[in-house]
């Protein structure tokens, strides 16, 4: 009879020490080891070893800066989706006779120049805000992932052509070359500025993915898929992909915020969204002259705005440190 069972302790179990020899474990002790999340190598729940998405989520959650931001813009998507949800009236709808008015019951935001109601046209300028933002994004990470991807991937000559081109591109003033191609726009809808954002922002997004991808192909992983006999299609979608997107991913969400201020600007100098569109570029704009005798007419469409791109910048920050292993 072996010690453990004179005293009535639990029997041992025999596990590994990873230098060729074994030691004893109470059974309690083996089975929290098996049940605490992560184990001691950095498994998973069930033992499958965590992955860079399950980590930055992980992490993500625990950061405050995230659960704000995220707070906030999902706050924006429902008003954009549902302004008339804590918007009544139409935004259009303007009565000259309550101009530059204050505060008052219907209208917390007061009137502008015109007569519009401010708190109704704050609301319903999200909807556009939000459309440009997220449009522009998803257009310039498409685009420039796949140019970008392709360049990297193949290198060579078509390497060097991108490159090329994309320093063309970075040479254009991004404001500039809106004052030269909207002007000619007569379109009151967003995609003319969308259309424009994404032709000039898709370098960014290109050089990026380009460098992950450049980076990703010389990992040891996809060297023996290519000498197992993988195809380039497989090697891209399956193992470059997967480990190249994240750069990707943090730049596209910094630079939402910054396309939603563009189509501010853009619309404030004339030249993006026009009358009769709701947006708040072009409420800042109307409310420039008003400045001193109304001030309410421009400090609540700017106030939305900068806590939107703050919000978006905001997430991006957050999400970058969640990526970037060398922050953990």
């Amino acid at each position: 009879m072996s010690d453990h069972q004179g005293t009535g302790a639990p029997e041992g179990v025999i596990a590994p020490t990873g230098m060729g020899g074994a030691m004893d474990l109470a059974a309690s002790e083996a089975e929290t080891l098996e049940k605490t999340p992560g184990g001691p190598l950095g498994t998973g729940p069930a033992g499958k070893p965590r992955s860079l998405w399950s980590d930055a989520w992980r992490d993500l959650r625990r950061n405050p800066v995230f659960i704000v931001s995220a707070l906030v813009i999902l706050f924006l998507v429902f008003i954009s989706l549902w302004p008339s949800a804590i918007a009544s009236g139409s935004p259009l709808k303007c009565n000259l006779s309550k101009a530059q008015q204050g505060s008052q019951p219907g209208a917390p935001f007061g009137y502008d120049g015109q007569g519009c109601n401010v708190y109704t046209r704050t609301v319903y300028g999200a909807r556009t805000s939000v459309t440009v933002g997220v449009c522009a994004t998803l257009g310039v990470a498409i685009l420039g992932s796949i140019l970008g991807g392709f360049a990297g991937f193949f290198g060579g000559f078509w390497d060097s052509i991108l490159s090329r081109i994309t320093d063309v591109f970075f040479a254009i003033p991004v404001v500039l070359g809106g004052l030269v191609l909207l002007s000619v726009v007569t379109s009151n809808t967003v995609w003319p500025v969308i259309g424009f954002m994404v032709l000039l922002g898709w370098p960014q997004i290109s050089r990026i993915a380009r460098g992950s991808v450049i980076t990703a192909k010389q990992n040891d992983y996809v060297q023996a898929a290519r000498a197992l006999g993988a195809s380039n299609s497989r090697l891209l979608l399956r193992h470059i992909t997967p480990n190249a997107v994240a750069p990707v991913i943090v730049v596209a969400t910094i630079a939402l915020g910054t396309y939603i201020s563009l189509e501010a600007t853009l619309s404030y100098l004339g030249v993006g969204l026009k009358p009769p569109s709701v947006s708040w570029g072009i409420d800042i704009s109307a409310a420039s002259p008003y400045i001193r005798n109304a001030p309410h007419a421009l400090l609540w469409p700017s106030g939305a705005l900068a806590v939107t791109v703050l919000a978006f910048i905001m997430l991006g920050d957050a999400v970058r440190d969640a990526l970037d292993p060398k922050l953990r």
